[in-house]
């Protein structure tokens, strides 16, 4: 009775935790709310700028159907005007807005929206006034002398601007002043802007060259706790990612400390960033300008440029993709700590090494899921002795259990000494009773890793695997419950189980049926449950993920074969063990071989 007691609980936790779980997966990974085809269209881009965030997703973007279309409609009639300079890169397609200075029209050549094909580059930044707005922008704030402001139309050199072909705007003040914006970009996303001032008039002048980046945040990723959207910057020593847009929105300014090495905006695959020149010391912050929009502010100290001299400041702004190997050559150049506008957290150490690895694999064989498979297998292999020596430690466990219970009869009144007596015997007989749980400890860490590579690293976003499986950085999309997509419907996430969740469940049970049975009834009957309990669990996470996990448990099964055939009494004490179990199990005795009360 106790038993069934013990295992109806087990049963209601396992629900509630399966409820639960899909709860928290709804908190930290919010999906779109449905549209309709009637929602009405914001006339206004005041209106636009207005409205609410909405639901963010994981990856960032608009998700209201209005939203969308005026920001089409919106692109459609900026990227029109005569007044722009193009931008045409490796990497980057877009314009610059001579009003203004603006750089305000980016898209990524070699990043698509969705994993369709034809679902066209991502959009980075937008023009001023649209609903996914997002733009940096150079300039100068003066004392006593015109300096150009936001309306301020700028002449420009022969475009377009890319990596052989710099491109300078100029505008000359009509008082002895011109300035100049020398723009440059490399064969990824670093645009470097030389400020120049150069005065020509009869008195000194005072400036102060600045540049920002401005956003919305209706178009933001989703800030979770394990990755980070919004202000990021290096400051000091440290990168910072303790503050989010409803921290700045609430302060106002924020004002951080330490010298700043860089500073912007990041969502999860994306990051815009300001880099002041080296040696410098700009004043920034991060200010809310109202109706969801943010801005963060780099201004140099000011600057007495005499009559019949130039004065100039470069500033650089990434505005790009999130790519390991793009930011750690950035980092290698200068840019202090630039590797880590990528999310890593406390465990960088390792889960750095791990994307090193699944990198190197993936460039052997082409498709990341191979990857993931073989480096299941690399990892597995140099635990092999690790789980060789759990097993002779469980072999020579199995060899003193006689020994044990004796020790344990003989001081079942004087638990201090039993423990003590047990301790020796384990000294005495070399065995180590936490051998076997060594090789399970170790693979926390590189499930972890490999988990937060996943998530996280841009070269995983919309890697194929295999027939059904087009994007191994989002759940199993062959979901059982609507027959595979074939049905007109989603499932929650908790019921979300497809075809390499039930692989998961099946490949675990059949691993815990490997093992020795538990003495203990209530333990087998957990055993019994918890595969089913994580293949629920398990089904919204990454199809990487779970490729990983059923790639370990398969090795797990021939590992186990492998080491019973070396160790054939555990083999033996195993079988021995189940046919005990089963004759107690038909007898109805306790745990504790006493027969159950009924």
């Amino acid at each position: 009775m106790d038993n069934q007691r013990n295992l109806l609980v087990a049963v209601v936790l396992c629900g509630l935790l399966l409820l639960g779980w899909d709860a928290g997966m709804k908190w930290f990974y919010p999906q779109p709310a449905p549209t309709t085809q009637s929602a009405t269209l914001e006339a206004s881009n005041e209106a636009a700028d207005a409205a609410a965030p909405g639901t963010r997703t994981r990856e960032g973007g608009l998700t209201d159907a209005a939203a969308i279309e005026q920001e089409r409609t919106d692109l459609v009639t900026s990227l029109a005007a005569p007044s722009r300079v193009k931008i045409d890169s490796p990497e980057v397609l877009g314009s610059i807005n001579l009003v203004g200075a603006r750089i305000d029209d980016i898209t990524l050549k070699t990043h698509r929206q969705t994993v369709k094909k034809d679902s066209g580059p991502v959009r980075l930044f937008s023009p001023q006034g649209t609903p996914a707005q997002q733009f940096a922008q150079f300039g100068w704030v003066g004392e006593g002398v015109a300096v150009p402001d936001a309306t301020t139309v700028w002449q420009a050199s022969a475009g377009p601007l890319s990596e052989t072909n710099p491109v300078t705007l100029s505008w000359d003040n009509g008082q002895g002043q011109l300035f100049r914006i020398a723009l440059t970009i490399d064969e990824h996303y670093m645009i470097t802007a030389d400020q120049s001032v150069s005065n020509a008039g009869a008195a000194p002048v005072v400036v102060r060259p600045f540049a920002t980046v401005n956003r919305t945040s209706a178009t933001a990723s989703s800030d979770t706790w394990n990755v980070h959207s919004g202000p990021i910057g290096a400051f000091g020593d440290t990168v910072t990612f303790g503050n989010d847009y409803d921290d700045v929105a609430e302060a106002g300014t924020i004002t951080p400390e330490g010298r700043a090495g860089w500073l912007g905006f990041t969502d999860i695959y994306w990051l815009s960033a300001l880099i002041p020149e080296k040696g410098t010391d700009p004043a920034v912050d991060f200010r809310s300008l109202g109706s969801n929009i943010f801005r963060a502010d780099m201004i140099y100290q000011p600057v007495t440029v005499p009559a019949g001299k130039q004065f100039s400041r470069t500033t650089r702004l990434f505005a790009g993709a999130k790519d390991t190997t793009v930011l750690d050559g950035y980092e290698d150049a200068g840019i202090t700590k630039f590797g880590y506008a990528i999310d890593w957290g406390w465990f960088a150490w390792f889960e750095k090494p791990i994307f090193w690895l699944l990198s190197k694999l993936f460039s052997l064989v082409g498709n990341f899921g191979v990857a993931i498979i073989l480096l299941t297998v690399v990892i597995r292999g140099l635990m092999f002795p690790i789980a060789q020596r759990g097993f002779a430690s469980m072999a020579s466990m199995k060899a003193i259990q006689p020994k044990m219970k004796a020790l344990q009869e003989r001081y079942k009144d004087d638990k201090p000494k039993q423990q003590q007596e047990i301790m020796a015997l384990y000294k005495k007989e070399g065995v180590n009773p936490l051998a076997g749980c060594l090789p399970m400890l170790i693979q926390i860490p590189i499930f972890f890793a490999l988990y937060k590579v996943l998530i996280l690293t841009i070269e995983m976003r919309h890697q194929p695997f295999i027939l059904w499986i087009k994007d191994l950085s989002a759940p199993d999309p062959a979901m059982i419950l609507n027959l595979f997509g074939l049905l007109p419907f989603t499932p929650p996430s908790f019921l979300g189980i497809g075809v390499l969740a039930v692989l998961l469940g099946l490949t675990m049970w059949m691993t815990f049926k490997l093992n020795p049975a538990a003495m203990d009834p209530m333990q087998q009957q957990i055993f019994n449950i918890m595969p089913w309990m994580l293949m629920f669990v398990m089904a919204p996470f990454a199809a990487g993920l779970l490729v990983y996990w059923v790639t370990s448990n398969i090795l797990t099964l021939a590992q186990q074969s492998y080491l019973y055939s070396k160790h054939p009494q555990l083999r033996a004490q195993a079988d021995k063990d189940k046919e005990d179990a089963e004759l107690a199990k038909a007898r109805g005795d306790g745990p504790d071989g006493k027969q159950s009360k009924t």
